[in-house]
């Protein structure tokens, strides 16, 4: 019924465990497929995925792009679009099977945790939930379950170098109202490395930066060139 579409860029790090997540779920028959979209990997990311008997798919890098051409290629009725540095929680499958039986005008996203220990990632992560909330903005560590019915009625991903978890909600509520996104009790857990490695307030305020950025109009490009500038590769 699902197929994950998992955009890749040298990912070796968390692949396997962002994998072994969804076997169960495969295993019960829920998971229908997985669809590795790589952008150019250089280290083991396409090695693990074929051990996991993932469809793997070449692409140029860039996670709008790499998204598109993975719903373009997914079989099943529901997409899941998730990270290759996120761990979905035991309980995903169960909530995901629940949702989908309740409509297929409506989009689920996972609460976010992060992979650290510690007060900075709780506060964090209680931070992007206010967003998610408030104004209707998860970004793409949270997943997104999605009929493909509604996928396509919407558009799909923009080809967008940064930003296209938000600019694809964005559309998602305006079309369907605000209630169309809702947040899912299970936990998708994210790697807080680049957290760690930037801090976190400097992480966050560069974030936030950009998200305002991009509302006032800047366009994706000239912000991708900007933060992968201050905070490398998203």
């Amino acid at each position: 019924m699902i197929s994950v579409v998992i955009p890749t860029l040298n990912a070796e790090k968390r692949l396997p465990i962002c994998l072994e997540a969804l076997v169960p779920a495969a295993i019960d028959g829920l998971v229908k497929e997985v669809v590795i979209v790589d952008g150019g990997s250089i280290d083991k990311t396409l090695e693990i995925a074929e051990g996991f008997g993932a469809t793997i798919l070449n692409s140029t890098p860039g996670r709008g792009g790499q998204l598109l051409a993975g719903a373009e290629a997914a079989r099943g009725d529901w997409l899941l679009f998730l990270h290759g540095d996120t761990v979905l929680e035991y309980k995903w499958a169960s909530e995901a099977a629940s949702f989908m039986k309740a409509g297929l005008q409506r989009a689920g996203v996972f609460r976010l945790r992060f992979d650290a220990k510690g007060i900075a990632p709780k506060i964090v992560a209680a931070g992007a939930m206010i967003r998610t909330q408030a104004l209707k903005s998860p970004y793409g560590d949270q997943g997104l379950l999605i009929a493909k019915s509604l996928y396509e009625e919407l558009g799909g991903y923009a080809d967008i170098p940064l930003m296209e978890d938000v600019e694809f909600v964005r559309r998602l509520v305006r079309a369907k109202g605000r209630s169309a996104l809702q947040v899912l009790f299970a936990h998708a857990v994210t790697s807080a490395e680049r957290y760690e490695r930037d801090g976190y307030l400097r992480r966050v305020v560069k974030n936030m930066g950009v998200l305002a950025r991009y509302h006032l109009g800047a366009s994706p490009e000239r912000l991708a060139e900007r933060y992968n500038r201050q905070c490398g590769p998203k």
